[in-house]
């Protein structure tokens, strides 16, 4: 691995004096960054059968996605992982055997189906890269027909014309930070660039004429910011491109075409604090969802332009809505009892069926087909549970902690009734804590079936999920109070999570003792917790992690870049900020036992960064151990890398905590 020797010296931010250690600074991402003798030597090992047993069991527990149904609702085509690797699956009727349909060590998903129900449009990835290709098969299996895949390309299915002949990509095979369009025939099977520029661009919905079937406008979106667009309208027939909604402006809009013409359906947090669905017509703004405290987390018009589904994010628990496109009154919809989550799926392009989902605490997700020309909900795929009662499994329990400004922060807790400290049954000692902190940072821990927390509730452990400020589902507020320097405000939530534990959660005069464990931006949170807030946590866990905040943005794949400056802050402008907000500028700090587990081909979070707080951590002859997967990118999609990483971090708490 070539590197580059830099010193970065000492500055002043607010009378306090930061110095970044001197450090290798690593250029590039991906496994061909590294000198093959690095991943010899952080390579994953064999663990012990009483190690990864019990983890094997709880990953057989599992679900199918829920998938799309062939037009005439005689066929469905899923993703399962069962084989270890994602793959496409088919089921040839109702509760059916399934026949797997793709193969190999690729994961590969569903992108989408031609009108006709003749063609599947697939998108696979090679080893967690992030750089799938489109390929083609028949709805009958067969050989896969490649429509795109390039080394370091990024091609993305956009919209499928009503001609099952006709599909539209995008590709950033032009500059790698930028998105062009492509109509591609695939019949003569050739692409024609139809959009190009500067930025990452979409396809966000097309309108085609109910008569005649004509494409007649296409709704262009473009990112300016990981939660901000802009929407721009294409005539067909006049070749003409007019700008829409958000120029001019850093707004978060989802839109599509309502039932005519010139009638949009928008989404967005602009007029509340929480997202609303809106109609725009004339440039006018009308609201067609109730005001509620919880967001609309997203929503689909039907190709028919018949009905609006849209779902809510209630405080990390999920509800579906339904309303008519021409009044916009409510649908009666199936009711679920006790659903934790209820989401829908894919609707055919006819309208007639919609795949929906419900997800309870006590049993992995189910799959329906809803028809509604018949009102018949029909349950098309079983779950998995082989040797595992999900029944026992512990729901988890909303409570929240308070921050040193009063802030209350929501947290999931998942409790055995073996670590419930009550009066009528005091515990001797308090069980360990384990603190999971979820990625984006713009993401959410919710409710519902988590297999996950239920291995360290198993292992002895609580396990606790706080949805700290920068948190999806509680409003604008909350969301972009981390943005930029303002993370420097909000950022001791993190240490706020065990001064609380710690307080609270004794027992028997005992204090627990806690880990901290996350991947994404929650192995970044793990990584400050052990490092600026060196002491609050035991022992800690970081998985595909990011320890140095400028390092992540110079080297991070040119296509996420830009979204992330708009989230961490501009490495010129904000590099003071940046740095004091870099778990190695802290590293000096470090004196708990630290594991971090990284992907060799991550294009999000290099694998750079995980190398280079282990090499400080191995300088200084601080506890810690790295460990890198040579065939996985942003996290492990194998199973048996799955079980490695979970055995790797389930293993570890247990020798430092308990």
């Amino acid at each position: 691995m070539k590197k580059r020797f830099l010193i970065i010296s000492t500055f002043i931010t607010n009378l306090a004096i930061f110095v970044l250690p001197i450090q290798a600074q690593y250029s590039g991402l991906g496994k061909d960054s590294l000198d093959p003798a690095i991943l010899k030597r952080y390579a994953p090992t064999a663990l012990s059968p009483s190690v990864t047993r019990p983890i094997e069991s709880i990953l057989d527990v599992r679900s199918p996605g829920l998938g799309m149904v062939t037009p005439d609702g005689k066929r469905m085509f899923f993703t399962w992982g069962i084989t270890g690797t994602v793959q496409v699956w088919r089921l040839d009727g109702v509760q059916k055997f399934p026949v797997q349909v793709t193969g190999g060590q690729d994961a590969t998903t569903i992108a989408g189906m031609t009108p006709d129900g003749k063609y599947l449009i697939l998108s696979r990835d090679r080893q967690g890269e992030e750089n799938p290709g489109l390929y083609l098969q028949s709805t009958n299996g067969g050989e896969l027909e490649v429509i795109q895949h390039l080394a370091g390309v990024r091609t993305s299915l956009q919209y499928i014309g009503n001609d099952s002949r006709t599909i539209y990509f995008s590709a950033n095979d032009v500059k790698p930070d930028s998105n062009t369009i492509y109509r591609y025939d695939l019949q003569t099977k050739k692409k024609v660039p139809i959009s190009g520029g500067d930025g990452i661009w979409w396809i966000a919905d097309v309108y085609v004429n109910p008569k005649t079937g004509d494409r007649e406008k296409f709704l262009f979106a473009k990112a300016t910011g990981s939660q901000s667009q802009e929407y721009y309208e294409y005539d067909v027939k006049t070749r003409t491109t007019t700008p829409l909604i958000g120029q001019n402006e850093k707004e978060e809009y989802g839109i599509q075409y309502g039932v005519n013409a010139g009638e949009y359906l928008v989404l967005t947090p602009k007029f509340s604090e929480f997202r609303r669905l809106y109609s725009y017509k004339n440039k006018q703004f009308t609201p067609i969802t109730p005001e509620l405290k919880a967001d609309v987390a997203s929503f689909d018009i039907d190709d028919q332009r018949q009905r609006i589904l849209y779902s809510i994010n209630d405080g990390g628990y999920t509800r579906v809505k339904a309303i008519a496109t021409n009044n916009y009154e409510a649908i009666d919809l199936p009711e679920f009892a006790n659903a934790d989550h209820i989401y829908t799926g894919n609707t055919t392009r006819n309208g007639r069926f919609t795949t929906i989902g419900v997800e309870t605490a006590k049993a992995p997700r189910l799959s329906y087909v809803y028809d509604w020309q018949t009102k018949k909900l029909t349950q098309w795929v079983l779950p998995s549970t082989p040797e595992i009662d999900t029944s026992k499994f512990t729901a988890a329990k909303l409570e929240t902690y308070t921050t040193r400004d009063g802030t209350k922060i929501p947290m999931f807790v998942y409790r055995s009734p073996q670590c419930e400290n009550t009066p009528q049954n005091p515990l001797e000692k308090p069980c360990p804590v384990i603190v999971h902190f979820h990625g984006g940072p713009e993401g959410q821990s919710i409710a519902g079936f988590n297999r996950y927390a239920q291995l360290f509730v198993n292992a002895g452990f609580v396990f606790a999920e706080p949805n700290v400020r920068g948190s999806e589902g509680y409003g604008k507020t909350w969301l972009n109070a981390d943005n930029g320097r303002d993370r420097l405000k909000v950022i001791t939530d993190i240490e706020d999570a065990s001064i609380y534990i710690r307080k609270n959660w004794q027992a028997n005069g005992i204090t627990p003792k806690i880990g901290i464990v996350g991947g994404s931006y929650g192995g970044y949170s793990a990584l400050i917790g052990m490092s600026k807030f060196a002491g609050s946590y035991d022992a800690g866990v970081s998985i595909v992690g990011i320890s140095n905040l400028l390092t992540f943005l110079n080297n991070t794949a040119p296509y996420r870049r830009i979204l992330r400056i708009s989230e961490y802050g501009d490495p010129v402008k904000d590099r003071d900020a940046l740095i004091e907000l870099s778990p190695v500028t802290y590293s000096d700090r470090i004196k708990a036992p630290l594991l971090i587990i990284q992907g060799a081909n991550d294009p999000r979070v290099p694998v750079g960064e995980a190398i280079q707080i282990q090499q400080i951590l191995e300088q200084k002859k601080i506890p810690s151990q790295l460990v890198i997967f040579p065939d996985e990118g942003h996290g492990s999609s194998k199973r048996s890398n799955q079980v490695l990483e979970i055995g790797y971090t389930l293993d570890f708490f247990k020798k430092h905590l308990q």
